[in-house]
């Protein structure tokens, strides 16, 4: 097996001076809840800026992009509209909510573009006129080293271009189904499930027990160990981990809520070859995405 690193030591962050939970997303994303707080930008700003200063202080480089938009309210979620791949290519998504299509930024492309190598740039943004929606690895949640692609299949996760994107980054999809406890089905695989190095996070219960077994032969074949979570701590943004390589160690980054949700022997698993990094980030875990829907991994080689 070439090696490929799943976890990235450079990321592409936003942080939002005009944040707030986004109306248009509220009708399929379980996960939101309408956030009180009257000051929520300036919160959400306030946790960007120290989950920015937290990653940094673990060797992580973080490209920093500041939107000061109004229209463009989940543009802290930057994980959904681009992905990067060690082979130079750059994916630019077709997003299923109308008001996120105009979060795609071409200085974020050109920063990319000058700063690494990008062998080329494929945008299916156009594909949400035809109702095919796929929202980056929101939608995909990959394994670089063992070339797969985990998707569930929602509105905003549609098989036929998950097998079109897959085809073209040489991954093998793995397609499946989630459901929360209303039978609802879960709207971002990243919510769901979080693969690193050596063990991925999942709720196995979310899915139909028919397909289970499929998963976990995926999981044996990588050798990946597999850290079980619940209902609950889903809820709590315990899958919508990333695993970053650290100056030292590969940490797992992950919100300060999904943190206190896990157990005593989930962490010690984790522990084993990452180190568990929180981030609080209350005001913007309102808005229904959590740590990994906020990293942009740069998974290209520096220039």
């Amino acid at each position: 097996m070439s090696h490929v690193n799943q976890a990235p030591s450079a990321v592409v962050m936003v942080r939002p001076h005009h944040f707030k939970s986004n109306p248009q997303t509220m009708l399929d994303n379980a996960f939101q809840s309408e956030c009180l707080a009257h000051n929520q930008s300036e919160q959400a700003y306030k946790e960007v800026t120290n989950a920015v200063q937290l990653l940094k202080n673990e060797g992580i480089t973080v490209h920093l992009f500041e939107d000061e938009h109004t229209h463009t309210p989940d543009s802290v979620f930057p994980n959904n509209w681009f992905s990067t791949h060690q082979s130079g290519q750059l994916i630019i998504y077709p997003m299923f909510v109308e008001n996120r299509r105009l979060e795609y930024r071409k200085d974020i492309i050109d920063f990319l573009t000058d700063h690494y190598k990008v062998s080329s740039v494929t945008d299916y943004s156009f594909l949400s006129k035809e109702n095919a929606f796929l929202e980056g690895t929101g939608s995909l949640v990959i394994d670089h080293q063992y070339k797969l692609a985990y998707a569930v299949e929602s509105k905003r996760t549609n098989a036929s271009v998950v097998n079109t994107i897959c085809e073209q980054l040489k991954l093998t999809p793995v397609v499946f189904n989630a459901y929360d406890e209303q039978s609802t089905a879960v709207y971002h695989t990243n919510v769901l499930m979080c693969v690193a190095t050596e063990f991925a996070m999942i709720s196995l219960n979310m899915v139909p027990s028919s397909q289970r077994a499929q998963l976990a032969s995926h999981f044996l074949k990588s050798h990946h160990e597999v850290i079980d979570l619940t209902h609950d701590q889903i809820n709590h943004f315990c899958g919508n981990a990333i695993e970053l390589q650290g100056k030292n160690d590969r940490i797992l980054a992950l919100s300060q809520t999904a943190f206190n949700a896990l157990t005593a022997a989930q962490i010690k698993a984790i522990q084993k070859t990452a180190k568990l990094v929180p981030l609080p980030i209350p005001t913007i875990e309102s808005a229904g995405g959590s740590v990994r829907c906020m990293i942009a991994g740069v998974h290209l080689q520096t220039k």
